[in-house]
């Protein structure tokens, strides 16, 4: 297993505050799409905040067999194996010195790998731009080739954690898929085994900056920690992301883009705060089955809050659309239901019990069926790909690791427990839903219920 973190040696490192504040806008209303605020009056405070709510550590895990602990993230991933890593470049901030940064969230502290001006922020022109990368070996030691799925959905996991967190905090965000792959890795000199895959610029009223000169750049250097004695290569993965990089002369500023948007009745409520939600979310490892069912308030609620718009020159319109598994759900007769794309209704597909094949398409994993709802996410490639050309194949996955945690958060703030699951055999999900490939691809598993005890959970 390669190493968990990522650092910067002969670099300088900066901590940032200590216990951030906790941001206090319901977490429902925070996916509703209300912006909060902030007391950070300069950039130490307010990355602080940004960071702990979005990419920190937020609990550990002991092997009881072992004794070992592990950390266990803010932002989800598949196996806790996380690959995504956080690069941020800074402009204006009070207090905090122009350049390009790399969060450690070992230490919650920002290693400073070089100073002054990049142009990569001049040309998304925020003051705040996150570069989020993949080091896929972390994945593909465990999963082999279908690693690539699980990064590009991480990718969408983080995107969301970042997004949503500064909302919470009263500023806006803007993703990016849209770049020179090499230009980027070369402004920022990331090493050979970290892929660039989204960018997301911050702006708002609520990020403390003052006007900034361009400033000469000066280069640190650093060498990043190497994380496993040696890796394996796995060819289809490097000929799946060569085949979707794009060569343009600059990064893609803000276009204008009418995000996908549905809209249900959320009648359900809960009050817990947005930083409570993302600090206690966990991925369920099991869930109480039974007779304990899910309200279709509920249910709503949550759908509503995956459905609500995202912002990303990719995102005009949505390439996924969701199949419900309604196993325990008060009000809903147990069947497999499609969503309507634009009128959010649930279409009866198949009517009976789906527990058994739930489980059974998920990989055999018990959780899929001890849920109370689990869906299947398919992905539309074909229309992806005639919009976006193979680039489209990382949107289509970006959007439902996206989802993926708005359905996290959404279930946390209602009291309930969610896990995203990668694992499944694809061409049965496609056989069981009667669809052909030309309908769309399945791309991620979920599932959503009462979360069985983890012992190993320690904080």
């Amino acid at each position: 297993m390669p190493e968990p973190f990522r650092h910067y040696e002969d670099v300088p490192v900066i901590d940032l505050p200590a216990d951030p504040p906790v941001p206090e806008l319901p977490a429902l209303d925070v996916l509703g799409g209300e912006m909060g605020s902030t007391p950070a009056q300069d950039g130490p405070a307010f990355l602080s905040e940004l960071l702990f709510y979005s990419a920190a550590i937020s609990a550990s895990k002991r092997v009881p067999s072992t004794g070992e602990r592990y950390s266990l993230r803010v932002n989800p991933s598949s196996g806790n194996l996380h690959p995504t890593e956080f690069h941020f470049i800074t402009r204006g901030l009070i207090g905090w010195a122009d350049g390009l940064y790399h969060y450690r969230p070992s230490s919650h502290m920002a290693e400073q790998r070089g100073l002054g001006t990049f142009e990569l922020a001049a040309a998304i022109g925020s003051p705040i731009v996150f570069i989020l990368t993949s080091i896929v070996w972390r994945e593909a030691w465990k999963y082999r080739s279908r690693a690539y799925r699980y990064c590009l959905h991480d990718i969408g996991h983080a995107w969301q954690a970042l997004a949503l967190a500064a909302r919470s905090m009263g500023c806006r965000s803007f993703a990016t898929g849209r770049f020179d792959d090499n230009q980027v890795t070369q402004i920022c000199h990331f090493h050979d085994d970290e892929w660039p895959l989204l960018v997301v610029g911050l702006a708002g009223d609520s990020i403390p900056v003052v006007p900034s000169e361009p400033k000469t750049s000066h280069w640190f250097g650093g060498r990043p920690n190497q994380l496993s004695p040696e890796t394996i290569a796995y060819p289809l993965i490097e000929r799946v992301h060569a085949a979707t990089k794009i060569l343009v002369p600059t990064v893609a500023g803000n276009p204008s883009v009418a995000p996908a948007e549905i809209r249900f009745a959320a009648p359900a409520q809960s009050s817990r705060t947005f930083g409570e939600t993302v600090r206690k979310r966990r991925s369920a490892v099991d869930f109480v089955g039974g007779s304990r069912s899910l309200s279709l308030a509920r249910l709503s609620t949550i759908l509503a809050g995956a459905a609500a718009p995202f912002f990303a020159d990719f995102s005009g319109e949505s390439f996924i659309r969701l199949y419900l598994y309604a196993h325990r759900i008060d009000g809903l007769e147990p069947g497999v239901y499609r969503l309507g794309k634009a009128s959010g209704e649930l279409e009866l597909m198949r009517s009976g019990d789906q527990r058994v094949v739930a489980a059974g398409l998920s990989l055999g994993q018990n959780l899929a069926g001890n849920a109370c709802a689990s869906f299947s996410l398919i992905g539309d490639l074909d229309h992806a790909t005639s919009i976006f050309g193979d680039r489209g194949y990382r949107y289509v996955h970006f959007e439902a690791g996206a989802i993926g945690h708005r359905l996290y958060l959404a279930a946390e703030a209602l009291g309930l427990g969610a896990t995203g699951i990668g694992a499944f055999f694809d061409d049965e999900v496609h056989r069981y839903l009667n669809f052909s490939s030309h309908d769309g691809q399945v791309v991620y598993h979920f599932a959503i219920g009462y979360p069985a005890p983890d012992l190993r959970l320690s904080a």
